[in-house]
């Protein structure tokens, strides 16, 4: 079971997310880039604003695609215990430095001279691909809360039931809507998972 590409996700989370139609007080914040796509088809369907939130993977520097945890706008930095506890200072340290970085280099370029993101007493959607750790929603979920959100959903159309069960109390509500105990990554559950270039990210937003 999967999708087809970024957009069917999209509409599968849009049919989860009705309720917020037109909503004066929702917004879709993509996760910089593989959720933009995500988030453009769920705030085109629910009539609401679509912005982008960027947020960074720690990844272990031998095994990238495992994250021991993320960093965010406004100094977030959030840690997977369970992974972060079996790496050494020195390890990390590099991950985090390069990656705080690439943060400011990202907000600079995705913010279009919008200024500050403010989330203040809205309905912030926070929208990715999937959920595989759930380190880097973790810390998107922290960013919304410090931009001062009422109410924080986090939506994913595919994710690993662990990482799910782990971001629930975080969140005001997870949707969901196709979870595995068996997960892997998150590129098994699309027939297209090709990467977001920066210019789609761009023109996604500008539209």
């Amino acid at each position: 079971m999967g999708y087809r590409n970024r957009l069917e996700a999209g509409a599968a989370l849009a049919d989860r997310l009705a309720e917020y139609t037109d909503h004066p007080d929702a917004i879709a914040l993509g996760l910089v880039r593989g959720g933009v796509p995500v988030a453009a088809e769920v705030a085109r369907r629910l009539r609401i604003p679509l912005d982008a939130l960027v947020v960074r993977k720690l990844g272990v520097p031998w095994a990238p695609e495992v994250a021991f945890g993320a960093v965010g706008p406004g100094g977030v930095q959030v840690l997977n215990k369970e992974i972060s506890t079996k790496l050494e200072q020195d390890e990390m340290t590099p991950v985090i430095r390069h990656e705080k970085h690439e943060l400011t280099r990202r907000e600079r370029l995705f913010r279009l001279g919008r200024g500050q993101l403010d989330l203040t007493g809205r309905i912030a959607i926070v929208i990715d691909d999937g959920l595989a750790t759930g380190a880097t929603a973790e810390a998107a979920v922290a960013v919304a809360r410090t931009l001062s959100a009422a109410t924080v959903i986090l939506a994913a159309p595919v994710g690993a039931t662990a990482a799910v069960d782990r971001l629930r109390p975080l969140a005001d509500d997870v949707v969901c809507p196709l979870m595995s105990d068996e997960f892997g990554s998150v590129s098994r559950y699309y027939d297209d998972f090709r990467q977001i270039p920066d210019a789609e990210v761009n023109r996604l937003l500008a539209a």
